[in-house]
């Protein structure tokens, strides 16, 4: 590959964003493309926050993403792509899943004070067109429901990632490795990879077409 590309991806606790990680891992150092990856857990327990700095590409030294240099975000959850935005380099992308889950914090305020507000997904994508090039938002449970796995929501966001103008490693690439390494779920995987990469392909498309 020439140059670089570095995406961070967010979510909480318990939804594999550590497995999908090292998958795409894996798929770099198949395809010949050295990678440097920081992770941050959370409190995963409690649906804390879990992000992960990858970078791809010639010439890394720090795993983490300088502010405002990522060529993308990737959110398992709306609220933690937002999260991280200070990371991402105006007109880059976002990929986030539609899901929206109430940080505990959160919950606890409005117990004590009924009329606090959530932030929906649609202030939430408002806020990230604010920094991003393109927002692309797509129902990751309902496409891993339908791929045969429900827990496959990781999955159908690596896919999603995959559709990615720029990114360098190939659907190809990562289909071999998740055949190798997810061994007896690998069919319900594997067309939840499908499934967010065709998904994504369709909205970055009409994201495009929305553009002046």
């Amino acid at each position: 590959m020439n140059g670089t590309f570095s995406v961070l991806i967010s979510g909480v606790g318990g939804q594999g964003i550590v497995l999908m990680s090292k998958i795409l891992g894996a798929a770099c150092a198949s395809s010949g493309i050295p990678v440097v990856t920081g992770e941050q857990h959370g409190l995963s327990q409690r649906s804390g926050s879990v992000s992960i700095h990858f970078r791809m590409g010639q010439g890394i030294v720090s795993p983490l993403i300088p502010a405002g240099t990522g060529d993308a975000i990737v959110g398992l959850e709306a609220l933690e792509s937002l999260r991280y935005i200070e990371y991402l380099r105006p007109g880059a992308l976002v990929l986030t899943s539609t899901l929206v889950q109430k940080p505990v914090t959160r919950t606890a305020m409005k117990e004590r004070t009924p009329s606090v507000a959530y932030m929906t997904l649609a202030e939430v994508v408002e806020r990230l067109r604010s920094v991003a090039g393109q927002v692309v938002s797509l129902d990751a449970r309902e496409l891993a429901a339908e791929a045969g796995n429900r827990m496959a929501e990781n999955v159908v966001m690596l896919g999603a990632l995959s559709a990615a103008g720029g990114f360098p490693v190939s659907a190809e690439a990562i289909e071999g490795v998740m055949s190798i390494s997810i061994p007896g779920s690998a069919g319900p995987n594997l067309a939840a990879f499908r499934a967010g990469r065709e998904r994504a392909l369709d909205l970055l498309t009409n994201e495009a077409r929305r553009k002046p």
